[in-house]
């Protein structure tokens, strides 16, 4: 057991620059769901939003403060007043709340973007700190593109912003730029020259442009740096951030390497929580993903096939079940009853409220009917189907559709728009093009298809089809999924999904009145 000292503390940024991937975004409810899990994973810091970007973020990050109890709750801030009283404002009921401040450090930004000396930096840092002391105990500082800034100027920058009050101090690897080597040892340089260090807290937050990110992380930690920034599934701005299940179970496997160092995550709650934030937010996770994709414990050689069912260790480092994931396939079928069917869904980690419970136990039995095999993918995207479906503007009714080869497509769609319900047929160059159709003159989009993809989520010839749609609609990209073993179907669910998402961006831009900087 690791001393309180030795715990690297593991800050999750998934509800901040996890969702400025692009297609990521979410809605309140959705992320509430999310740090809820978040919570339960134990992350020790969530950074649940930037408060002065919008008033979707403010509202975020007070929803979020108001209702987690066990977590550090941070809102970040840039150095300017009103960003930091803002943030402040933000955190007002949480528990544990941590004003998260940064400014750039590197030439490159400071002549290009701030157009700043570095004097005023480091006079913008020692204000922006004290004041963001002056409301909350616990301030964090980032020096923007830290891996790209003069070394001994960065030095001077944490001197200053840890005399102003800074218990953390945050060197990020902006672009993805430094290798493992170099970052170790930039973390033991800073860490030497300033004074008290051994009472402050060393971060990183890495980002994945030259594939480095969890690499880079893990050697900062054994060059003493005690907080790791990351995001589940390591979604993020362009290559995406350090992936919070690559570094929690490279720690926790390798205990010979990170001797004496721990996190207190509970790892039995990373693969719920990375198919979790999939669903949500329509994107799925690689199949080869370390630690949480498809085939992380699938063995397909004849080889490794013998050697693991001789002895796993063979060939698996880790088991599936120490990330929460279960090593069978066949799950339920059409004759399993509802103990059985929650008794599954806690196993995979969702927690539904009765009403949801029976909406969800009512079509694993109409899914039952159509197929054979209920696999545990299958219920994960019943589930999404049936949560998704509350406070949507759009909700998708009957489809119907005639094709073939001497029949032009032709679909008729029920949708049900603001409570009315709406019918319309149309004819298209496909099937899906017919149903597209449909709903587009039904909900009066304009928005434009930008991508559409199919996958089978599970095998055989009565899986079911899961659907990717993307669109786009002044200058906002969106990713809507819908699951069903009709792909027709299923297109439908992803189209109006995707629709959903524009609703909801539009009405958070609406509500969002012009703000200087």
């Amino acid at each position: 057991m690791s001393t309180e000292t030795d715990r690297v503390l593991i800050f999750d940024t998934t509800l901040r620059d996890g969702e400025q991937s692009p297609g990521c975004s979410m809605n309140l409810p959705e992320k509430l769901a999310l740090a809820r899990q978040l919570e339960r994973l134990g992350v020790d810091v969530i950074e649940a939003g930037f408060p002065i970007a919008s008033e979707g973020d403010y509202e975020s990050v007070r929803a979020v403060a108001r209702e987690l109890r066990e977590p550090i709750v941070c809102g970040l801030s840039r150095t300017a007043p009103e960003d930091v009283e803002r943030a402040a404002r933000a955190l007002e009921a949480a528990r544990r709340p941590r004003i998260h401040v940064f400014i750039a450090t590197s030439d490159i930004h400071l002549a290009h973007k701030l157009r700043m000396g570095r004097e005023q930096v480091l006079e913008e840092v020692d204000r922006a700190v004290r004041q963001a002391r002056s409301y909350c105990d616990d301030v964090e500082f980032s020096a923007e593109d830290a891996t790209r800034s003069d070394r001994d100027y960065l030095v001077e920058v944490f001197r200053t912003a840890a005399e102003a009050g800074a218990r953390t101090l945050n060197v990020p690897d902006t672009v993805g730029y430094t290798t493992p080597g170099e970052y170790a040892a930039l973390i033991r340089y800073i860490r030497e020259r300033i004074p008290g260090s051994e009472n402050l807290v060393f971060s990183v937050h890495c980002h994945d442009d030259l594939g480095l990110s969890v690499a880079n992380s893990l050697a900062a930690v054994l060059a003493g740096a005690r907080q790791v920034e990351c995001t589940v599934n390591g979604i993020g701005e362009r290559a995406g951030n350090t992936s919070l299940e690559e570094v929690v179970m490279a720690i926790k496997t390798r205990r010979d390497v990170f001797a004496g160092v721990d996190t207190g995550i509970v790892t039995t709650e990373i693969y719920p929580s990375s198919r979790l934030l999939s669903t949500t937010i329509g994107v799925p996770v690689q199949p080869n993903k370390a630690i949480v994709g498809d085939n992380a414990f699938a063995h397909e050689a004849g080889i490794h096939q013998d050697g693991v069912l001789k002895a796993p260790i063979t060939y698996e480092i880790m088991t599936p079940e120490s990330i929460g994931r279960s090593s069978s396939t066949l799950v339920l079928g059409k004759h399993s009853g509802r103990h059985a069917f929650r008794e599954r869904l806690r196993e995979l980690g969702y927690s539904l409220d009765e009403a949801d419970f029976q909406k969800a136990f009512r079509r694993f039995k109409a899914l039952a009917d159509k197929k054979k095999t209920i696999y545990n993918e299958d219920l994960e995207a019943l589930v999404a189907d049936t949560v998704s479906e509350r406070d949507q503007r759009y909700r998708l009714g009957e489809v119907a559709v005639v094709s073939g080869t001497f029949q032009t497509p032709t679909a008729t769609v029920e949708i049900e728009v603001d409570g009315e319900r709406r019918k319309r047929s149309a004819m298209g160059d496909g099937p899906v093009d017919a149903v597209f159709r449909c709903i587009a003159e039904l909900t009066e989009t304009k928005s434009e298809l930008v991508r559409y993809q199919v996958n089978a989520i599970t095998e055989g010839m009565d899986a079911q089809g899961e659907v990717s749609v993307t669109l786009a609609e002044d200058g906002r990209r969106v990713i809507g999924h819908g699951a069903h073993t009709d792909i027709i179907v299923a297109s439908a669910k992803a189209y109006v999904h995707a629709l959903n998402k524009l609703h909801w961006h539009k009405q958070r831009r609406d509500a969002e009145a012009p703000r200087g900087i």
